[in-house]
């Protein structure tokens, strides 16, 4: 589907576009552009892949200029630039403005510029009930996306978007946290021991944007079904995976995290089309007339829940292990040794908690860093 075609991926140097270029870079595509601010981790990349297909823009969503100029001949855009720790954007939210939300918006321009054919937008499930300023400014790049396709039509660029929670051993995410911890003999730092998280790999994550390059109409919002799992029993899978016995300490929920991620409301629901291993959140079509939006509802909204990680299949401890461990940076570090070797003479220890008195105790867990791919 890329034959001869031209890919830029902002933010191209992170996770995401180290994925997508795993993924494409062999197949008959004819180029793909990292566009991003990182110059470090772009000669990195350079120098790991040495492939001609793959070119490298310096630059900043942020500047228009800059984003217009990279996508000159460029036939397709994923957008995965985003600022995405949840507390640094609580404390300079405007920046969260500028990348995640003006950033967009200037990546969606230069595209109609460049008669680029379509752009597929990364979000988070931070952006559905949002309570941090991370989560707000994805709302609004959705919003953005949505008002932008319904602007253009059928006849210009295609603006689509997905959807996702936090991704395994991306940056940011608790396993490689839990893993840096172990080989440094420290305890598990975890928050709520009965926090949800939904659990997809890079691959996975790969697999739902290409679902949408293939499917999606202007305005969809494409998310992939997947299973969940407490922090508790994450953390106790590593334990088990790595052979430790570390001590797990509970530290109590940080500023802006949620129990649960939330991928679907159950407006979005109630309309969203089921396409097996995803959901189609379709566009509201609605022309700006006032009595559809504040005199008219919907019964079936009523009786709907969230699709979210509290309610999605549940694994348990050992289906856990048993997906982390096809994880290529767990076997690598399984494949090294180096943590069994760490842990070979540690004694074991149990639960250290530092909660309040009264609190429940009966299970461990949960996530350091609150954070999406």
């Amino acid at each position: 589907m890329f034959e001869g075609k031209r890919l830029l991926v902002t933010g191209g140097s992170g996770s995401f576009g180290t994925a997508i270029v795993n993924r494409l870079l062999n197949t008959d595509i004819a180029e793909i552009r990292i566009f991003s601010r990182d110059e470090k981790k772009q000669e990195d990349m350079r120098l790991k892949y040495n492939n001609e297909k793959l070119k490298f823009y310096i630059g900043d969503v942020r500047d228009f200029d800059s984003i217009r100029d990279a996508l000159h001949g460029v036939d397709y855009v994923f957008h995965a630039a985003a600022l995405k720790q949840v507390p640094s954007c609580e404390f300079y939210p405007m920046e969260a403005v500028r990348t995640n939300i003006l950033g967009a918006e200037n990546v969606m321009n230069a595209a109609l510029v460049n008669k680029v054919k379509m752009v597929v937008v990364l979000s988070t499930d931070k952006a559905v009930y949002p309570i941090n300023a991370m989560g707000i400014s994805k709302a609004m790049m959705e919003r953005l996306m949505v008002a932008k396709a319904r602007a253009v039509g059928d006849n210009s660029t295609v603006f689509c978007g997905t959807r996702y929670g936090n991704v395994m051993g991306s940056r940011g995410s608790v396993i490689p946290l839990f893993i840096r911890q172990i080989e440094d003999q420290k305890p598990l730092t975890v928050t709520d021991p009965q926090m949800t998280r939904f659990l997809m790999s890079l691959d996975s994550a790969v697999d739902l944007v290409l679902f949408a390059f293939q499917n999606a109409r202007p305005g969809d919002i494409y998310v992939k079904k997947a299973p969940a799992a407490t922090i508790a029993d994450i953390a106790e899978a590593i334990k088990a995976l790595l052979q430790a016995n570390s001590d797990i300490k509970i530290i109590g929920t940080r500023h802006g995290e949620k129990l649960y991620e939330t991928l679907l409301t159950r407006e979005e629901l109630t309309n969203a089309e089921d396409c097996g291993d995803y959901f189609r959140i379709i566009p509201d079509a609605r022309s700006l007339n006032y009595s559809k939006y504040f005199t008219e509802g919907e019964l079936k909204v009523s009786g709907n829940e969230d699709y979210n990680s509290h309610n999605a299949e549940r694994l348990t401890c050992q289906q856990i292990t048993e997906l982390l461990s096809e994880e290529h940076y767990v076997r690598e570090l399984l494949r090294l040794g180096s943590i069994h070797e760490a842990h070979s003479d540690h004694r074991s220890r149990g639960i250290h908690r530092e909660e309040p008195a009264g609190r429940r105790t009966e299970n461990a867990g949960r996530q350091y860093s609150d954070v999406q791919s």
